[in-house]
């Protein structure tokens, strides 16, 4: 894994704005940043990141079982107890999964690390499946890139697939997202060019005009019922709305379902861990609420923080369960903090104790590998740096590629 300064494509400005890519740059930044590019053999590739990537997630799906038999663990997650049960039941009916992505520490050499899984309302998916191809074509085409060079995104492709195996060609589904938000409808528009790739109807419709009618159902802005939804809105968010209430009896199916706000929230981690202790791919993790009787030797938990302890001493992260671009995040080293993000949102949840690996340093900028599931499976990966330790909203996105 290396980083490799190339000349940018004269006219990728013009193009981005062709194709709808507002959000190139960000608050006077740039988000988009193609002056270098991460370069992988195929071994890392294949052995070091995908492999990892989709056990991972049959791990997380051993997880969801588990936690949806136990009521602690359901409240230890913060789930609001009127709606564990559709919690419980999207799992059990099997309703459907369309993608995540994995945020993981990675370097080249050492084993890839789970930070966390966004699991139900990841972004950057069109940068990572779309524009990120075209600058490999373009820079094959114009010999930056050495013949034969490829990359790791067949995320478009799979993304295509799973919405051709799940339903009937001409079905009808709706897209939503809170209006105003070009990166939020940059992600909803990628998913409705893959469901009409696959011959399915895609219909948008801002979050906030989203209605329900006198029978139970959902209305679009249109009043034609939803019958299927992709709504890029947490579920943490969802069901703690009035709306929460309606969802069991509307027949409507959420994409992602229900059951991933089991996989979104950070409790996964200690979770993760207390399953698969030793794994790899994870980092030992503990709910906070956990340390003082572990500590002292006692509770079911303590012989695991016992084996975990002095690599939580020599440097540990704490998050909170609900959390999203790094803040209320924070660093310790040493019993010493080193960093903590400057936004406060999410201070007054719960919060998990993880072992700290530190990012790899390229040109003083810091990358978090998101590797993305399409149904069950890794379909590609997205890169995105940042100065600091905490990767956060002005992070850059950067392209890949694998080297011939």
């Amino acid at each position: 894994m290396q980083k490799k300064t190339l000349p940018e494509r004269p006219h990728w400005r013009d193009h981005a704005r062709e194709v709808g890519f507002s959000f190139a740059d960000m608050h006077g930044e740039p988000y988009w940043d193609e002056t270098s590019a991460y370069a992988f053999s195929l071994e890392q590739i294949e052995i070091g990141l995908e492999d990892p990537a989709t056990a991972l997630h049959a791990m997380c799906r051993e997880a969801v079982g588990q936690i949806i038999a136990s009521e602690e663990l359901m409240e230890r997650l913060a789930i609001p107890e009127a709606h564990r049960d559709l919690l419980a039941s999207s799992w059990r009916q099997g309703d459907p999964e369309i993608y995540g992505r994995f945020d993981l520490v990675y370097d080249g050499q050492s084993p890839a690390k789970l930070l966390e899984y966004n699991a139900d309302t990841p972004t950057s998916l069109y940068e990572s499946a779309a524009f990120q191809w075209q600058w490999l074509e373009d820079q094959l085409k114009a010999g930056v890139l050495p013949p034969g060079s490829d990359q790791f995104n067949g995320i478009h492709e799979a993304l295509v697939a799973r919405f051709a195996e799940l339903f009937e060609t001409d079905s009808n589904l709706h897209f939503t997202a809170v209006g105003g938000n070009p990166e939020d409808y940059g992600t909803v528009e990628a998913m409705g060019w893959a469901a009409r790739e696959a011959g399915l109807g895609a219909h948008y419709c801002d979050l906030d005009k989203i209605g329900l009618s006198e029978d139970g159902h959902f209305l679009d802005d249109q009043d034609r019922r939803i019958a299927v939804l992709f709504k890029l809105y947490p579920w943490e968010d969802l069901l703690r709305d009035d709306y929460a209430a309606h969802i069991a009896a509307s027949g409507c199916l959420f994409l992602e379902p229900a059951w991933k706000a089991l996989l979104s929230n950070k409790g996964l981690l200690p979770v993760l861990w207390q399953m698969f202790e030793g794994h790899p791919n994870l980092l030992p993790a503990f709910f906070e609420a956990d340390l003082e009787e572990a500590r002292s030797g006692r509770g079911p938990h303590a012989a695991a923080f016992a084996r975990a302890q002095t690599q939580l001493e020599v440097g540990h992260v704490l998050k909170p369960i609900l959390s999203r671009e790094g803040a209320s995040v924070s660093i310790h080293e040493a019993g010493r903090l080193i960093e903590s993000s400057a936004k406060t949102d999410y201070a007054e949840h719960p919060r998990v104790i993880q072992a700290y690996t530190p990012l790899p340093q390229f040109d003083g900028f810091r990358p978090v590998v998101g590797a993305w599931i399409v149904g069950e499976a890794c379909a590609g990966i997205g890169i995105r740096e940042d100065r600091s330790r905490i990767t956060q909203d002005l992070s850059r996105f950067k392209p890949h590629y694998i080297t011939a």
